[in-house]
C-alpha cells in the first residue's frame, strides 16, 4: 500500500478543526468517554426519581384533587407530566450513552420541562429540589459537551414511530369511545364532549365525565392511563430505537463487488456471500477494497475478510470504524480468517476470538477407502441401494423451469418460514449472475428428495450454501449428495471444497478427551446444552465424518463488555433469535382471505 493511500485510509488524529468538523474521530480515540456515561447515569437517576413519585403518600388523591387557587386540570397535567418525563428519560438514558444527538436534544427538552413542573407548584418544588438541581446541573453539562454527542439517527426509523403513534392513538380514542358508549354515564354527553374527554384522559388529564358508577370511572381512568402510557413508550421505543438502515445492495456496488472476487476471490471461502441481497457495502478510498455489512440492533456487523488486496484492507477498515462512530453502531465482524482477525485487530484496536472452525475437504486427498470413513461410506452404500440417484451441475446449465421447481419443493420442506444465514449464506439460488453456483440434486423415482446449492470460491473453490432434504427420505442423504458432489468435482475444475461452520469445534474436540481439565469440561457441557437449540453438536459431528481440514474462524469486537450485545445481534443476524413479527398477509393466506379478495375483484370487473 502507497504512502498516499494509507495517509488516505486512515482519518486525522491531531486535536482542532478535524475533531471539530468530525466529533466522532474523538470517540474513536477513547476520549472523553466519561461524558456520555456521567451523562447517562444522571438521566437514569432522574427519570426514575420522576417515575417514583407515584409510590408517594397521597399521590392518588392528589392526582385528582381540585386546588383552591391553581386549576385542577393544570394540577392533573403537571403531576401526570412527571411521571411521562421520567418515563422518557429512563429510555433516553440509554440514547445519551451511545452519543445520539437526537436523544440528546429530546433529554435538553424534558429537562426544561421537568424544571418547569417542579416549578409549578411550591410543594413539588420543595419535595423534588435535590432532582432539579441536578437536572439543572445535567441541562448546563449538555450543553457545555454538546460536541459529545454526535450520532446521527435513521430517517426510518422516525417515519415509523410516526406512523405507529398516529395508529395506536386512533386505536386508543376507538377503544376509549367503546367503553363510553357501552357505560351508564350521569348524564346524554353530545359526541364531541366524548371526544374531547377521551383525548384528555389519554394524555393524563382528568375529563369532565361522570359516571354512575365509581366503579366504572376508576376502570376508564385506569384504562385511559394504560392506553396512554404504552402509546407513549412504543412510540418513544421506536424513536429512539437503534437505526438500522435498509441494507440494499446496489447493482453497481455488486459488479465491483464481482471483479474483486475475480481477481482475489480465492483467498476467502466466504467472499461469495458478500453479494446477499441484504448487505451494505464501504470501499476503501482506492477502491481495491470493501468491506460488506449489515446493521442488527446497533450492531454494524461484518462477515468474513475484506474483500480485494490485502494491502489495501486497512483502507477499508478504517471507514467501515469511521461509519460505525458516526451512528454510534459497535463494529464487528463474524468469521474472518486468521489473517483478517489480524488485520481488524491491528487497525481497529478490537479483541478477537476464536469462533470455531471451517471444515474444508481437498477434493484430491479424499477417500472413502479406511476405518474413519466407515460410517459415511455405509451411509453412501444405502442410499444408492434404496434407488436413489444424484446429479451435479452448474446453475447456469439448469433450465430456469427447473430451478423454479426445485425452489418450490425445497421449500415446502421447510419447518419454518424463517431464512437462516448471514455470514455463510446466500439466501437466493438461480438469480442472473450466479451462473457459476453448482447445484447437486437427489432423486427417487423422479421425485426431487434433497438439494444442495454451492457458491464459487474463486476459480477452484466451492462453498457450500444451502442444505435441505425430504424429511421422510433416506437417512444420509446430505451425506450422499456431498460424497457425490466431491466425486464431480474434478469434472468441473473444483479441486477444494467449504463444508458448514463447526462452532467452537475445538473446546468440543478436546473437552471430551482423557486429561481434559475441568474449565474445559464444563465449557464443552454447556456447547452440548446449547446444543439443543443451536446444533453445535450435530454440525461438528457432520463435518469431522468427511475428515476435513479444519481452519479457523474468528470473532472481532471492541470490548469484553460487548460481547454479550454483539452475540445477541449476530444470533439475529444468523435467524437464530427470532423476534416475534405480526404476519397478517400470511396469515390472511392461510385462511384463504387472498383468494376470496381475487374473486370479489374478479366479480367486480365483470359487472
Amino acid at each position: 500500500m502507497s504512502n498516499s493511500d494509507t495517509a488516505a485510509a486512515v482519518p486525522p488524529t491531531a486535536e482542532g478543526d478535524d475533531l471539530s468538523e468530525h466529533p466522532w474521530l474523538a470517540a474513536r480515540q477513547g476520549q472523553r468517554r466519561w461524558v456520555p456515561l456521567i451523562a447517562s447515569l444522571l438521566c437514569l437517576l432522574i427519570g426514575l426519581s420522576d417515575v417514583l413519585a407515584i409510590f408517594s403518600p397521597g399521590f392518588h388523591a392528589r392526582l385528582h384533587r381540585i386546588n383552591s387557587y391553581v386549576p385542577g386540570t393544570l394540577y392533573n397535567v403537571t403531576r401526570s407530566a412527571d411521571v411521562i418525563v421520567g418515563l422518557l428519560l429512563l429510555m433516553l438514558s440509554h440514547g445519551l450513552r451511545r452519543r445520539k444527538r437526537r436523544a440528546w436534544q429530546a433529554v435538553l427538552a424534558l429537562l426544561v420541562l421537568d424544571i418547569v413542573i417542579h416549578f409549578v407548584h411550591p410543594r413539588a418544588w420543595t419535595a423534588h429540589l435535590p432532582t432539579t438541581v441536578v437536572a439543572a446541573v445535567l441541562f448546563v453539562s449538555l450543553l457545555a459537551f454538546h460536541r459529545d454527542f454526535y450520532a446521527v439517527g435513521d430517517r426510518r426509523t422516525r417515519w415509523l414511530a410516526a406512523w405507529v403513534f398516529l395508529g395506536l392513538a386512533v386505536a386508543d380514542i376507538a377503544i376509549s369511545l367503546s367503553y363510553l358508549s357501552v357505560s351508564r354515564l350521569a348524564s346524554s354527553y353530545s359526541f364531541p364532549t366524548r371526544l374531547v374527554d377521551a383525548i384528555a384522559e389519554l394524555c393524563g388529564v382528568t375529563g369532565h365525565i361522570l359516571f354512575t358508577s365509581d366503579v366504572r370511572a376508576d376502570t376508564y381512568h385506569a384504562m385511559t392511563t394504560a392506553l396512554g402510557v404504552f402509546t407513549l413508550v412504543v412510540t418513544a421505543y421506536l424513536f429512539l430505537r437503534p437505526a438500522e438502515p435498509k441494507a440494499r445492495l446496489a447493482p453497481a456496488d455488486a459488479e465491483r463487488i464481482r471483479q474483486l472476487l475475480a481477481k482475489n476471490g480465492d483467498r476467502d471461502s466466504l467472499g461469495y456471500f458478500a453479494l446477499r441481497d441484504d448487505k451494505s457495502v464501504i470501499w476503501s478510498p482506492t477502491g481495491k477494497a470493501c468491506v460488506c455489512y449489515r446493521v442488527v440492533s446497533g450492531v454494524m456487523l461484518a462477515g468474513g475478510d475484506p474483500l480485494g488486496d490485502p494491502e489495501a484492507w486497512p483502507g477499508a477498515i478504517q471507514e467501515f470504524l469511521d461509519q460505525a462512530a458516526r451512528h454510534a453502531w459497535a463494529p464487528a465482524v463474524m468469521g474472518c480468517s486468521e489473517l483478517g482477525a489480524e488485520v481488524w485487530v491491528r487497525e481497529g484496536d478490537l479483541t478477537a476470538l476464536e469462533l470455531g472452525d471451517e471444515g474444508i475437504v481437498n477434493v484430491a486427498d479424499f477417500s472413502l477407502s479406511g476405518r474413519p470413513m466407515r460410517n459415511v461410506r455405509q451411509m453412501c452404500s444405502r442410499v444408492s441401494r434404496a434407488g436413489y440417484t444424484a446429479e451435479v451441475r452448474r446453475v447456469g446449465d439448469v433450465p430456469r423451469e427447473e430451478i423454479n421447481e426445485i425452489l418450490r419443493v425445497a421449500d415446502s420442506w421447510r419447518g419454518s418460514h424463517t431464512e437462516r444465514g448471514f455470514s455463510m449464506a446466500l439466501g437466493r439460488v438461480g438469480a442472473p449472475g450466479d451462473e457459476q453456483c453448482v447445484i447437486a440434486t437427489a432423486h427417487s423415482d423422479g421425485v426431487l428428495r434433497a438439494v444442495l446449492h454451492f457458491v464459487p470460491w474463486g476459480d477452484d473453490g466451492l462453498s457450500l450454501d444451502l442444505m435441505r432434504r425430504d424429511r421422510s427420505a433416506q437417512p444420509g442423504l446430505n451425506d450422499f449428495l456431498i460424497v457425490e458432489a466431491i466425486k464431480a468435482a474434478a469434472a468441473l475444475g473444483v479441486k477444494r471444497i467449504s463444508l458448514n461452520f463447526a462452532v467452537f469445534r475445538a473446546a468440543l474436540e478436546r473437552g471430551e478427551k482423557i486429561g481434559a481439565g475441568p474449565v474445559l469440561r464444563a465449557w464443552r457441557s454447556i456447547l452440548l446444552f446449547l446444543s439443543k437449540w443451536f446444533q453445535i453438536e450435530s454440525l461438528y459431528k457432520f463435518n469431522a465424518k468427511f475428515q476435513p481440514v479444519w481452519q479457523p474462524r474468528y470473532f472481532v469486537f471492541p470490548k469484553a463488555k460487548d460481547a454479550p450485545r454483539i452475540a445477541m445481534a449476530a444470533l439475529e443476524a444468523e435467524a437464530f433469535l427470532v423476534w416475534p413479527t405480526l404476519e397478517p398477509r400470511r396469515w390472511a393466506r392461510q385462511l384463504g382471505l387472498g383468494r376470496a379478495r381475487h374473486r370479489i375483484r374478479r366479480a367486480i370487473r365483470r359487472r
